[in-house]
């Protein structure tokens, strides 16, 4: 089973999203709510995966990206934003995030994500 590390400082957004990836075959080893917070448990448990909330308290997304992606240069890490931050989703792309998920989400569409991702990721 394929490892999802979820981060994102708003509680329902980890809950929803945490129910989308196990409905769709996840284990989800691990829960953030701030990137200082991601890079320590990506450390901890090495996922498959990270959803990482751009906008965060302590650590935004891509400086958690770019924190991830030197503990792993293959980090296969996914930015979860709002719609009106295009420029700082080209800096993630940029850093290296593997994909972006644009919030609000349709669930359907997230759960078809985990669902290709764990059959080509």
């Amino acid at each position: 089973m394929n490892r999802l590390l979820i981060v994102d400082d708003a509680l329902i957004m980890r809950m929803k999203i945490r129910e989308l990836a196990i409905r769709a075959g996840w284990d989800v080893v691990a829960e953030g709510n701030n990137g200082l917070a991601a890079v320590s448990l990506y450390e901890e448990h090495q996922p498959d995966l990270v959803t990482l909330d751009m906008v965060m308290p302590e650590m935004d997304g891509l400086d958690a990206l770019k924190a991830i992606r030197k503990v792993n240069p293959e980090a296969h890490v996914v930015m979860v934003s709002a719609v009106n931050q295009k420029e700082k989703l080209r800096e993630c792309i940029a850093a290296g995030a593997a994909d972006f998920i644009v919030k609000p989400f349709d669930p359907a569409v997230l759960e078809s994500f985990f669902r290709n991702s764990l059959q080509h990721g």
